[in-house]
């Protein structure tokens, strides 16, 4: 499996996901000029994709639908495309030699998901855009090799914010976003000794650092004696590929 993080973040999110013979990207944020000029320098052609996947339809994701229209285009929210698979929580679906299991989020856009992504030798976890993980979804998320995760604000950061009030008690809300202490739990839950990659994800430019949110990521592994010796740890710029 081949992983490339076009673009994360509140001015736009897309990732390519490649194995054997599948090509599927998951969300078409950022501008035009940008995801195109990504997609060419990883060697993707738009027609040769196999499918887009959605998140949610917050514009930051979805702001390049109509330049994939041709696509098959699974979501679980409504989106307004020719060819719609719509998909819900817990759902499992194979495209090619992909196995994909829609995992629901609480955010505020209606019907919000993330993703895991399966070939017969490895797997991805693709969350963002999530106030909290449900319980009786965890499961789903252990044991991958690679983990694209929301990693999104640094509390005391966000509060120094100018942002209003009510914009921070949303991003705190259950239908906000993961701060780095929450991404940094689950994820020493999720992991295990077949872990190979974290991309924390999607970290806000006004009230998060990327060293800050590694930092606490390192520091919760650390405390609960989990070795990272054997991991390649990474946090997204807004715009720059990371390739796994």
């Amino acid at each position: 499996m081949k992983i490339d993080l076009l673009c994360s973040g509140s001015k736009g999110n897309s990732c390519l996901i490649r194995s054997h013979n599948t090509s599927i990207l998951i969300d078409c944020g950022s501008t035009k000029r940008y995801l195109m000029s990504s997609l060419h320098s990883v060697h993707q052609k738009v027609d040769d994709l196999d499918a887009l996947l959605v998140t949610h339809g917050h514009t930051d994701h979805i702001s390049q639908l109509k330049h994939f229209d041709a696509l098959p285009v699974y979501s679980y929210c409504d989106l307004d495309v020719r060819d719609h698979h719509c998909v819900c929580p817990l759902e499992k679906f194979v495209i090619k030699d992909l196995c994909i299991t829609v995992i629901g989020l609480s955010h505020d856009a209606p019907h919000t998901v993330g993703y895991v992504l399966e070939d017969d030798k490895e797997k991805l976890v693709y969350i963002t855009d999530t106030g909290y993980l449900p319980n009786h979804e965890k499961h789903l998320l252990t044991n991958a090799d690679h983990y694209i995760f929301e990693s999104n604000h640094d509390l005391q950061m966000l509060m120094q914010t100018s942002r209003p009030m009510f914009v921070k008690q949303r991003i705190l809300s259950d239908s906000g976003h993961l701060s780095n202490e929450d991404s940094s739990m689950h994820l020493s839950d999720l992991i295990n000794t077949k872990t190979k990659n974290i991309v924390l994800a999607h970290l806000s430019e006004e009230a998060n650092l990327p060293q800050m949110a590694l930092d606490v990521l390192y520091d919760t592994l650390n405390k609960k004696r989990l070795s990272s010796s054997k991991l390649n740890i990474l946090a997204a710029d807004q715009f720059k590929i990371i390739t796994l």
